[in-house]
């Protein structure tokens, strides 16, 4: 019977380590995810993110923030003119410190754009590339063009896919604060460039 009794001691004495460890974990916990990015359920009663998964996945997925940089619902997709108007001025100025912001890394992407001289050029040409950056600005590899305008001659796509190399090869590395860096680190960026200069307006002015 005495035998009995230190076995059983030894064994609670030896489990209590763990509930003890078990207690803190939980008393120590802290859920990172804000309640408004919490998935939905039945019984939810705060606001929440409705579920994004898709069929392997297990378990309630919610889509990826990366507030300030890559808000939900902002798609890394800018279109650039070859002629802004001058309400947009301001929007084809390149930043003047580290780009930190989406809207900072458009900017210093319109600022690069420079278009095929008029005599090489198509009015109201538009194409459109597909690339991704590295943490460290620069690209992953050449963009690659995903639209056209319907009826341009293969050498007219040649010149403008040449001058898009050009120009955002002349303009890596782009300077990504570590926060951007991070967060837009190997995701698609879609850029529409349009040329919508008037070459009649512009040789008549000569």
């Amino acid at each position: 019977m005495l035998r009995r009794m230190v076995i059983c001691l030894i064994i609670v004495g030896a489990g209590a380590p763990f509930a003890a460890s078990s207690s803190a974990r939980e008393r120590g916990h802290v859920d990172a995810t804000p309640f408004s990015y919490a998935p939905c359920s039945v019984l939810s009663g705060e606001p929440c993110t409705g579920s994004t998964c898709r069929v392997f996945n297990h378990g309630p997925c919610i889509p990826e923030f990366y507030y300030p940089y890559y808000p939900y619902g902002e798609n890394l997709q800018v279109t650039i003119q070859s002629q802004p108007s001058p309400d947009d001025t301001t929007k084809y100025q390149k930043p003047d410190h580290e780009l930190n912001t989406i809207g900072d890394l458009f900017a210093a992407l319109r600022s690069c754009w420079s278009p095929p001289p008029a005599d090489a050029a198509r009015e109201g040409m538009q194409m459109s590339v597909l690339f991704s950056f590295k943490k460290s600005g620069a690209m992953i590899a050449p963009p690659r063009m995903t639209f056209a305008t319907q009826g341009a001659p293969a050498d007219i796509r040649n010149t403008y896919l040449k001058a898009i190399n050009a120009s955002l090869g002349g303009c890596e590395p782009f300077k990504f604060t570590a926060g951007l860096g991070d967060a837009i680190a190997g995701r698609p960026i879609m850029i529409r460039y349009v040329d919508n200069r008037d070459f009649e307006k512009q040789s008549g002015a000569r």
